[in-house]
């Protein structure tokens, strides 16, 4: 490109002169240099070098997957998702700075300057920490002004006043009117007192009465500013600081002193209930010798919150990870009398007072504590919402809690459990209500995703079609449980008193049909150990245990009231245990008897009261019952409960699950024998 004439006295850079040069085609320097070019050097036409390539910046990340898929169940195959999260973290640094303006940076310096104060001599009083904007007093001596009590620091009052920003002028400015000429009233603090003659105006009398006022206003916020100067004394400005250290430490104070207070009242408690204490670590009940296979239950702590006493455990739950905590569901199965229910978290240490305490709006149907994450409670309540607790959250609500816009039930919630973690790590859970519908929630950011798995229905197959054409074939689904190692096979019962096989891949049939009970389903538990074996029980007073493969039950076992709940053991895979409304607990092992409970015990003072639920410790050899007046009692198996296989000679007592399905196999196998020998 040769220069421009209009710049030819302009200097020339050194990079733009030899752009120059190389333009015009020449091969040395002026000056002697040889212009070196790379053997490998590309060669571009005059076109090529014009040409302007235009690149476009996105926020997008050029590593995300772009090719992930999720399963609908709707349309029953793997789609493609567009959303997926494109930020990457290069780099995290959580700082300490706080904003000076704050009232934690006001009571960080209150803090630092106390020390200092009582080291110097008292020559002035600092200013009051709550009006930082007022500046120090000032001394006159010898007609010089000095500042005292103000220190030269960056975050000293003196430097905030110097940094203060400039005060906006009053938009009613008389200097803007066109009719001004000479003499400008001053709007400065120190003001003239008496205004201007009259002839300095020009405009009418109104203007005047308005600059006259405008003068007495100033000069009221003049007197009011000099009283807000004067100075505290000495013992106002300590009783202040006291004021501002006392906020700050009292947080830390409350935390500290709560932890130590709660480790005291269980060192109480323990010492109040040391016999109870001593029975649950040591005492084992020799008389079990004696009782020909027969076991008992020996009573230890009793959890009951004044506040919950009219309301009936709905829910019990144990934590995997601390297995001395236990979440009790409080609500109500009269729904004539629904209103408030509770959350509450009692611990084996401490028996007197629950651990939290979460009230809520509706009833309490049925929870579930995360198995990893300890931290998360999953609750179903009567009003047909699902809510997630985090413990480690301060605060009395959910973090997260369906609406009627995300997918809530239109009915109670009966049953709900966590599931493995989605693709994307995001937690999950299913539940199963009385409107039909069995729900899976994701939890993602902020909010609860819901996805339809299976609608139930009466005739058999899920329906389909609007939801007015489904209404007359819902089947009310009351309890479900999912398969311990097969993650897409579940149970689920209905209160038509049928028992369905479904899966997560088949969303619109049954893979099995049980004409299971002749009342409500109460409770469906799959087998710890054994994959094809599951219990069930009913209000039609009946408990049966079934294998998935076959349609009629494996065993019947009859009682004289309706049962309310039953659970397996988690040592063995022949025991488990049942609660009847007349407040008896039964306790079967099929290893030892197939027909007879091994022991049977009220459990109940008054005999109005009602047994709710029941729940095994996954460690400790107890379980906790909870009746229809917010108590929950906690009872230890006796040895002929929670017995072993024998040990052959010179050999240790087989454990493990390899064990427990044997045995189990043998148990089937014993009752398969009559069947074929009738065939």
């Amino acid at each position: 490109m040769p220069r421009s004439n209009n710049n030819a006295g302009a200097p020339v850079r050194k990079d733009e002169e030899e752009d120059l040069y190389m333009a015009e085609g020449l091969d040395e320097w002026p000056h002697g240099k040889t212009l070196m070019k790379p053997a490998d050097q590309l060669e571009l036409t005059e076109a090529e070098l014009k040409e302007e390539i235009t690149r476009i910046l996105t926020a997008n990340n050029p590593h995300a997957p772009q090719n992930i898929v999720r399963y609908s169940f709707k349309e029953r195959s793997y789609r493609p998702t567009t959303i997926v999260d494109q930020m990457a973290v290069h780099f995290v640094l959580e700082g300490s700075l706080v904003h000076q303006d704050s009232d934690e940076a006001r009571r960080l310096k209150a803090k630092e300057s106390l020390p200092e104060e009582t080291e110097k001599v008292d020559i002035g009083a600092e200013p009051d920490e709550e009006n930082p904007e007022i500046p120090a007093t000032p001394v006159e001596d010898g007609g010089e002004v000095e500042e005292v009590g103000v220190e030269d620091r960056p975050d000293s009052v003196a430097s905030k006043t110097d940094k203060q920003e400039p005060k906006l002028t009053n938009q009613f400015n008389f200097s803007e009117r066109a009719s001004q000429t000479l003499n400008n009233p001053l709007r400065e603090r120190s003001c003239q007192t008496e205004p201007p003659p009259r002839s300095t105006f020009s405009g009418t009398a109104n203007q005047w009465e308005i600059y006259i006022a405008y003068v007495e206003e100033l000069q009221k916020q003049e007197k009011n500013k000099e009283k807000q100067k004067a100075v505290p004394s000495k013992k106002d400005n300590d009783q202040s600081k006291k004021k501002m250290m006392l906020m700050e430490t009292q947080t830390d104070d409350i935390t500290k002193v709560g932890k130590a207070s709660k480790i005291f009242e269980r060192m109480v408690n323990q010492n109040i209930f040391d016999d109870i204490a001593q029975d649950f670590k040591y005492f084992e009940d020799a008389s079990d010798e004696f009782r020909d296979q027969e076991g008992t239950l020996l009573p230890l702590w009793k959890f009951q919150y004044d506040k919950a006493k009219r309301l009936s455990v709905t829910a019990l739950c144990w934590n995997n990870k601390y297995q001395d905590l236990f979440a009790v569901g409080m609500g109500s199965y009269d729904f004539s009398k629904q209103g408030r229910g509770m959350l509450v978290f009692y611990s084996l240490k401490n028996s007197a007072f629950p651990e939290y305490i979460y009230p809520t709006n509706s009833g309490v149907l049925c929870l579930d504590i995360h198995e990893q994450h300890s931290s998360l409670v999953v609750v179903g309540f009567y009003d047909g919402s699902v809510a997630v607790y985090n413990l480690k959250e301060k605060g009395l609500e959910p973090v997260y809690k369906s609406t009627a816009k995300t997918g809530k039930h239109t009915d109670p919630v009966w049953q709900v459990r966590w599931q493995k973690d989605d693709m994307d790590n995001n937690h999950n859970f299913c539940s199963v209500s009385s409107d039909g519908r069995v729900v899976s929630w994701t939890l993602i950011k902020n909010e609860l995703v819901f996805t339809d798995i299976i609608r139930l229905s009466l005739n058999g197959a899920v329906s389909e079609g609007p939801e007015s054409a489904q209404q007359p074939s819902i089947a009310c689904g009351t309890s479900f449980d999912f398969h311990k190692q097969i993650d897409y096979l579940f149970l689920v019962g209905t209160e038509d008193g049928k028992i369905h096989k479904c899966s997560k891949t088949y969303s619109s049939q049954f893979l099995e049909t049980y004409d299971a009970h002749s009342m409500a389903v109460d409770t469906v538990k799959w087998n710890h150990f054994h994959p094809k074996i599951f219990i069930s029980c009913s209000s039609d007073w009946t408990v049966k245990i079934w294998d998935h493969t076959i349609n009629t039950p494996l065993l019947t076992f009859d009682f004289i009231a309706a049962v309310e709940d039953v659970a397996w053991a988690p040592y063995s895979s022949t025991v488990f245990a049942a609660v009847i409304t007349d407040g008896t607990v039964h306790v079967f092992d099929l290893n030892v008897n197939k027909y007879e409970a091994i022991c049977q015990q009220p459990v109940v003072a008054q005999k109005k009261t009602r047994l709710t639920h029941i729940e095994f410790n996954p460690i400790y050899p107890i379980i906790i019952v909870g009746n229809d007046r917010g108590c929950v009692t906690s009872f230890k198996l006796s040895p002929n409960l929670r017995k072993n296989p024998k040990a052959k000679k010179g050999q240790e007592v087989p454990k493990g699950p390899e064990v427990e399905v044997a045995k189990m196999e043998k148990l089937l196998s014993l009752l398969r024998e009559p069947e074929q020998s009738a065939g």
